[in-house]
């Protein structure tokens, strides 16, 4: 009961617009900054996909498709053919050479530690968690966890209560877990509970005095040249297993073609292969909403025949194609909790089909040099940052809102000063079709030079919610927010807490940045552009990437006078997070005040409440 009542208090501060002091978890700065000039160690070796029996125009069409999704928010693809990469891409303004935040699929790395351990006679699969945290277990928790097993918590089978709403409600994981109630005996079904896998973690380190990170590195890291890596740990030091592991891709590239091998890296056995072959085969079937047919020990399996996959949400995927000696890795940000059926639509569909022979093909130097082409565009500026020059808003108009946009445009005055001072600025009649020239965004750029606005109610971060609550880093809430330009470049000053921040947003391309939330450092990319709404306010829309996550911050301003309206979402948005928040605010609705005005009214007042919670609206006034 604890657990869900401080989840419950966490989730009350959150709709109330609370910020300061709300974690009830102990807050410790972690994430160090990218190690960039850090060699990168052992990289595959490139080659034509002809070479290893693919089309190039196969590949290209692939990243297009992936790239012309609405839903799948790519930030980074490889393609192994062979142990060769035969396709790469970045989707900008995400850049390929940096570590990503993994989600879940780092639950198969933690596997990896569990199947090390047990080969070095350690561990069993059989052996109970009571008997490794003897000191740690209660009476009641003895009674009830005495049958639960390494290979139950392996198999998301264990039945135990404590799931991941416990990172946010404590700081005793492991106690919390060794007391909490069962909701079915362990075994009986299968429960995806990211607090499995971080009891695994646990476990390694209450037998080896190391965490997972430091176990992995002399058997499986170093070896492998994987050097670029950092794990997020527990208030009591414990690596969190089932996530909060930042790797390259490349490096995820890496332990796929590991198991493709059957555990071997250049003739190394370093992961035993019968651990290897028994991870991989299905154990217990998951719900089918998951995208997947089974699951093994912290490893997915999948439709086609003896392929597999290491899962994380939001787009974080490990695929690897056995029958055709192929291994795929994806970065996103989508919406997606599990597996992704478009993304694994939109693969099927562009890789070679099941258990296909692959001879070597032709050279074809007219299509390969057309892919590289492609990979250089994708990860360079798209289309849409420069939509000012393609659209804009207006164009979704209908034809009389249309009109009666451009009457207003064409009347539209801003006012830099109030003593008198005016820009006329004659909004293009033509907007909709050509959109603002770059002497337009300047000029909008320098009305907003040296303004600042401070913020009605502080209570939204730049850092994103799901970021905040993933990360244990919440915010002091913005309290001011202004604009300033230097040697040409504009800047979106912050103040949030007693912290300042200045970010450079660009408008042609992306800026680039590092934002510091409590000492720990984000790299970030910011575009910006300018528009009219249907009402002839300005507004300046801003969207800051976390490129080393699979978040981002988005920012609509609208000016009015001396006000501003500002609006904040996030990518993945509010229907990801209200579904992966439907077991906590199960909790609360279970409240008798909430449940009576639930049963009074049509509308979910609750869920309403935390849509506003996730897309808030502050009111901002002018001070400079």
């Amino acid at each position: 009961m604890a657990k869900e009542a401080a989840t419950i208090e966490l989730i009350w501060d959150l709709m109330r617009g609370r910020t300061e002091g709300i974690s009830r978890v102990d807050y410790v700065p972690q994430k160090p900054v990218f190690p960039e000039a850090l060699p990168y160690e052992q990289p595959f070796p490139r080659t034509s996909p002809e070479s290893q029996g693919i089309h190039s125009r196969q590949i290209e069409e692939l990243f297009r498709a992936l790239k012309a999704s609405k839903e799948l928010h790519m930030h980074n693809v490889m393609i192994l053919k062979g142990g060769k990469v035969i396709g790469e891409t970045a989707f900008y303004p995400y850049r390929q050479e940096l570590w990503h935040a993994t989600y879940s699929m780092c639950k198969s790395v933690t596997s990896m530690a569990v199947g090390l351990l047990i080969s070095e006679g350690k561990l069993t699969l059989d052996t109970k968690v009571v008997d490794i945290f003897r000191k740690n277990v209660s009476l009641f928790g003895f009674i009830r966890q005495k049958d639960l097993t390494v290979r139950h918590l392996l198999t998301m089978t264990s039945g135990v209560s404590f799931n991941e709403t416990g990172a946010i409600s404590g700081n005793d994981w492991v106690k919390s877990y060794l007391e909490a109630f069962c909701h079915h005996e362990p075994g009986t079904f299968f429960e995806y509970n990211s607090m499995n896998t971080y009891m695994l973690s646990a476990i390694l380190t209450e037998i080896t005095g190391e965490t997972v990170l430091e176990y992995l590195t002399p058997r499986l890291f170093a070896p492998m040249g994987i050097t670029k890596v950092f794990w997020e740990t527990c208030p009591k030091g414990n690596n969190k297993g089932g996530w909060g592991l930042f790797l390259c891709v490349e490096d995820m590239a890496k332990l796929g073609q590991l198991y493709l091998d059957a555990g071997k890296w250049k003739g190394q056995q370093l992961i035993p292969e019968d651990w290897v072959r028994e991870s991989v085969s299905s154990k217990v079937v998951p719900p089918e909403n998951t995208g997947f047919p089974g699951y093994g020990y912290q490893i997915w399996t999948c439709k086609r025949a003896g392929q597999f996959a290491f899962n994380g949400m939001l787009g974080q995927n490990v695929f690897v194609y056995p029958d055709v000696d192929m291994v795929v890795v994806t970065t996103a940000g989508n919406e997606v909790l599990f597996n992704s059926n478009v993304l694994q639509d939109v693969l099927e569909e562009h890789l070679p089909s099941e258990s296909a022979y692959l001879p070597p093909l032709p050279e074809d130097k007219k299509a390969y040099q057309s892919l590289l082409t492609c990979q250089q565009e994708l990860s360079g500026p798209s289309p849409e940052a420069s939509i000012l020059r393609h659209g804009g808003w207006s164009r979704r108009m209908s034809e009389s809102r249309r009109d009666c946009r451009s009457r207003k445009d064409r009347s539209f005055l801003l006012k830099t000063e109030r003593q008198g001072m005016e820009m006329a600025y004659q909004a293009p009649g033509g907007a909709g079709k050509r959109g603002m020239e770059p002497a337009d965004i300047r000029r909008f750029q320098h009305f907003l030079d040296g303004k600042r606005y401070v913020m009605m109610t502080p209570q939204v971060g730049l850092f994103t919610l799901m970021g905040q609550v993933f990360h244990n880093n919440y915010t002091d809430g913005i309290r001011e927010l202004g604009f300033h330009l230097e040697k040409s470049r504009f800047f979106l000053d912050i103040r949030e807490g007693e912290k300042s921040f200045s970010i450079p947003a660009g408008f042609e391309k992306a800026e680039y940045s590092v934002i510091d939330f409590h000492g720990e450092p984000y790299l970030d990319a910011a575009e910006g552009r300018f528009a009219f709404d249907e009402d002839g306010r300005l507004v300046l829309e801003l969207n800051i990437y976390y490129l080393e996550d699979a978040i981002r911050r988005r920012i609509k301003i609208f000016f009015e006078e001396e006000e501003t309206e500002v609006h904040f979402s996030e990518v993945p948005g509010k229907k990801i997070l209200l579904d992966g928040l439907e077991s906590l605010t199960a909790a609360l609705s279970e409240n008798t005040v909430v449940r009576k005005i639930r049963e009074k009214g049509n509308v979910d007042l609750l869920r309403l409440a935390m849509e506003t919670t996730l897309e808030p609206v502050v009111r901002g006034k002018r001070i400079v």
